[in-house]
Formats: C-alpha cells, structure tokens, sequence
C-alpha cells in the first residue's frame, strides 16, 4: 500500500462498522482537530498476530481517562475491532492505528462533554520506521522543545496534543540530515526521542531514563525484561546530557521503531555493538515467536 494516506484501498473500522477507506471522515468542526482531544495506539502485527495486542488496548482506555475522554468500548471490544480490521485487511504484518476522540456535536469551545467520543481503527503496511538506520545506527539531533513536567498535563496518556513538540523536533532534526531527535525534560534530564525510549550501555550495564514525565512505553517494558533474563543489569536514572560521552552503545525502542540501534546523538558517537545488535535481534525473534 502506498500513497497518501486519505487516498488508499482498504477498510476503516469506525464506531462499529467496516467503511470504505476513503470514506472513512469526520467533520471539519470535530473538536479533536481544533483542540487536541484524541488519545491513539501504534501496534504492530507480525505474522497475523499484534504483539502485547491487549496490553495496548488497555493503554488506550487509561489515555482516556487521563485526558477525560471516556472510551464508549471495553478491552474485549477494542481487540475485536483490531481483529476484524487484520482480517478485512488480509494483512499478516502491519502496523495497527486505533485512535479514539471528542468527536463534533453540540460543544466547540474547549469543553466537550456533550461532543461524542468517537473510535477508529486502521492497518496498513509499514517497514522499518527509521529505514536503513535499524541496521547502521540512527542519528540524532538534540531537540530544543523539553518534554512537560507532570504537573503541566497528563504525561503518561498517549495523547495527540502530546505529539505536537514531537513534531516540531523531528522536522528540526531531518532538517538536518538526522533521524529524530532526543528530547530532555523540564529539568534538563534525558528523556526519550520523538516517539521511542531510549537504552544506554556503559561497562556491561544498561542505563535508561526514568520513566517519570514521559511514556514508559511497552516496547522498552519488553526490552527490560529482555536484558533482565539474560543476567544484564538495568539501573533506571535520571541521566545528565553530558554523561552521553561515556556510554558505549545506545538503542531506541518503541512499536513503530522496534529496536534501532543509535550512532551519534549531537556529537556524541556510539558503536552499533554487540548488545545492542543481539537485543534487536532478539526482539525480533521475539514478536514473531
């Protein structure tokens, strides 16, 4: 499947039903468009089968209720309606969208309790997110934009509004030849990429950011484990930008980004080493077992 994405054949799953892919539209005045109420899930499947499927479905119903979108369907129905999409799509790998906002009714200013909530979900296909880099090391521009204290909005949903600085640092960063870009906090902390966690080694050891003003995704929950069962000890801190000259080696995870190795963030250069080549690798075994 290729072109622009309004523009495919294929099915959408809209609140309950099947429609055609290019039929699958809302109204101009949805309040999502206008303010940012929309809570989504990237997923992927692998030989038919979307990996940690239900794991994902109960992230979307948290992201609702953290940004007070209330989801009108269960787990059990998230996972038909992505099941149904698979199917309809004969797809066997593909990246898995489901997506759930303030739809367009009775309110258009920044409240929306009368609006609908509304659902969709859609596949298609979808290769390596960071093309070639997934086998020689992506690049890394350091964004200006931080990621947003707590205290400023719910950082834990998976939530569209989220993304907008996201956006912003990954034009910057391709701008310059770069991959994506790695973001700080607002302490200045090492946070996370654009849209994957991001693993550090440094004599034997794997240092990760602590996970608490960002998306403690389920791809890095599933490499932590992974390092955890071979004996690799993982210390989760919070990491100075300047320490990036002394670790070794560096990976990105997350759905669309599975496990991609890092060459160079800024200044900073690693080698594509053998941990972090043995954990992709594994990874990949892994989704596909």
């Amino acid at each position: 499947m290729a072109g622009a994405y309004d523009d495919r054949d294929g099915v959408i799953w809209m609140d309950g039903e099947l429609v055609n892919w290019r039929e699958a539209k809302v109204h101009v005045l949805t309040h999502g468009l206008h303010y940012g109420s929309s809570v989504f899930e990237g997923e992927r499947a692998y030989n038919g089968k979307i990996f940690k499927s239900r794991e994902h479905s109960e992230r979307l119903l948290k992201s609702g209720e953290y940004m007070d979108i209330p989801i009108p369907y269960s787990v059990d129905d998230i996972e038909a309606a992505k099941q149904e999409v698979l199917t309809a799509s004969g797809l066997q790998d593909a990246y898995v969208r489901a997506v759930c906002w303030r739809g367009s009714g009775e309110d258009m200013g920044v409240a929306s309790a009368n609006n609908p909530v509304r659902m969709a979900v859609a596949a298609w296909e979808w290769g390596a997110y960071y093309g070639d880099a997934k086998f020689n090391g992506a690049k890394l521009d350091i964004a200006k934009w931080q990621r947003p204290s707590p205290k400023t909005i719910p950082c834990f949903a998976k939530a569209a509004g989220l993304y907008m600085i996201c956006t912003m640092s990954k034009h910057a960063a391709e701008a310059k030849g770069c991959s994506d870009a790695m973001m700080l906090d607002y302490r200045g902390y090492v946070a996370e990429a654009t849209g994957a966690n991001l693993f550090f080694v440094k004599d034997g050891e794997v240092h990760t950011p602590t996970p608490d003003c960002f998306l403690n995704g389920i791809t890095r929950q599933t490499v932590v484990g992974m390092l955890q069962e071979r004996g690799i000890k993982v210390i989760e801190r919070h990491i100075m930008p300047e320490e990036l000259e002394g670790f070794e080696q560096c990976w990105l995870t997350g759905t669309a980004a599975e496990v991609t190795p890092v060459g160079q963030i800024g200044d900073y250069t690693f080698e594509v080493g053998a941990l972090a080549r043995d954990i992709a690798e594994s990874y990949e075994k892994l989704v596909r077992a």
